[in-house]
């Protein structure tokens, strides 16, 4: 079971900046050690738990990367053009039964190993055929046209390393060495649930006064687009003692726990009061907006951070904080977010120390320059904005004016989760 440390109390003070609250949850959070073995097909988006160094080289044999004819780079035509005999033929997946001699070349198509003798490849548009010769042009350099042993992947190498979330070019290089199995971190269990009385689950009876929970749909997709395994654990009503006894259960069964709703400074939520009865309460309030109310805290060893309930604040919140917080449980690399730059089609204006994320769309201007389109609306509880927008524009502290023409950083929703 994932644990983190409770020596890292940071309540209170001034609002930490986002940097400030990754690092007391990753430099404190002791990731799963557990291991599982998955098959090549189920590894994408998992874990690699072993380093893996490459078995054999890539490609494993010197090979041809043209469909064309092989000779000795040592004969090739100096001036003019000149006939070769053509010695044979060697398609891909076969080997060539006879060496090439000085002034033969052998039809060779693409990936066909190299005939003994030959290191050189001419393409066949470049040459022509007549009778059982094929006339080769000058001016090629020897070794043209040709792909080494080793020339992708050498025997040895330190191919992936232990940590690394596996995309399907990782899964397509462990299948080029010959893998049908991987050694992963098993998934990270997470417990979701919602706070409020206001809210019910899709699909139930909605009071007038009530609105249906999209929060925790989110979160959950989210999460499982990181890799986790996710409990559902539907919605607490506000009451402190109800939330500290729900967070005491999960926490014995899960690695993470997440919640959405009241954090807030109101007299109805309570995440903050029953996160303090059930455990310790890590830090509360960011430097970040949307989503400035956000809390962490420890249950019984057990990371819990509650999002706010705006929807906004809640996505923008996860990708700062929960997904460090799980790439750090899980053992994963964490890889910094790096805006695209873009040119800011609007004028903006914010306050000195705080981070803010804005809703952009984007167009390619009439330069051919890429332009961020403000949203025009700014709540924190519009799911639209994160529905018709392709990302968000990030503005660091010392950030206080945007004017059309600047350059802005960009966030695509894609590059995220």
């Amino acid at each position: 079971m994932a644990q983190l440390s409770d020596d890292c109390f940071a309540f209170g003070g001034p609002m930490m900046s986002v940097e400030e609250a990754v690092g007391i949850i990753a430099a404190r959070v002791t990731g799963v050690e557990e291991v599982e073995t998955v098959a090549l097909t189920d590894a994408d988006g998992r874990v690699l738990a072993r380093d893996i160094a490459a078995p054999l080289p890539l490609p494993p044999f010197t090979n041809s990367a043209v469909d064309g004819y092989a000779v000795s780079g040592s004969t090739l035509p100096q001036a003019g053009e000149q006939a070769f005999a053509i010695a044979g033929r060697v398609q891909a997946g076969a080997s060539a039964l006879a060496r090439v001699k000085p002034g033969e070349a052998m039809r060779i198509f693409t990936g066909a190993p190299m005939p003994d003798g030959a290191d050189t490849v001419f393409m066949q548009e470049d040459v022509r055929v007549e009778n059982d010769r094929v006339v080769l042009p000058a001016g090629l350099r020897p070794g043209a046209n040709v792909r080494p042993a080793g020339e992708d992947v050498p025997l040895g190498y330190p191919a992936m390393q232990a940590g690394r979330r596996l995309r399907p070019q990782d899964v397509a290089l462990a299948a080029a060495f010959g893998l049908t199995e991987l050694g992963v971190i098993r998934r990270i269990r997470v417990a979701v649930f919602s706070t409020g009385n206001e809210l019910v689950s899709p699909g139930e009876a909605r009071a007038a006064a009530q609105l249906f929970d999209s929060n925790r749909v989110m979160l959950m997709a989210m999460l499982r687009r990181l890799g986790c395994e996710v409990r559902d654990l539907g919605i607490v009503r506000d009451d402190r003692a109800a939330l500290a006894g729900a967070l005491r259960k999960a926490a014995g069964a899960h690695d993470l726990i997440l919640t959405s709703g009241g954090v807030s400074t109101g007299e109805e939520d309570h995440v903050k009061a029953g996160v303090e009865a059930a455990g310790k309460l890590v830090l509360w309030r960011m430097a970040i907006k949307p989503g400035r109310p956000v809390a962490m805290g420890i249950i019984g060893g057990t990371p819990l951070i509650g999002l706010p309930g705006n929807p906004v604040a809640s996505f923008v919140t996860f990708v700062h904080v929960v997904r460090p917080t799980v790439l750090a449980l899980s053992g994963a690399q964490l890889l910094p977010l790096v805006p695209m730059p873009v040119r800011a089609s609007f004028a903006y204006r914010k306050k000195i120390a705080r981070r803010e994320y804005v809703r952009v769309n984007l167009r390619k201007a009439d330069d051919g320059v890429l332009e961020a389109i403000k949203f025009p609306r700014e709540g924190a509880g519009l799911l639209s904005s994160l529905v018709d927008t392709d990302g968000l524009v990030e503005l660091g502290e010392q950030v206080t004016a945007v004017e059309p023409g600047q350059t802005v950083g960009f966030l695509a929703y894609a590059n995220l989760i």
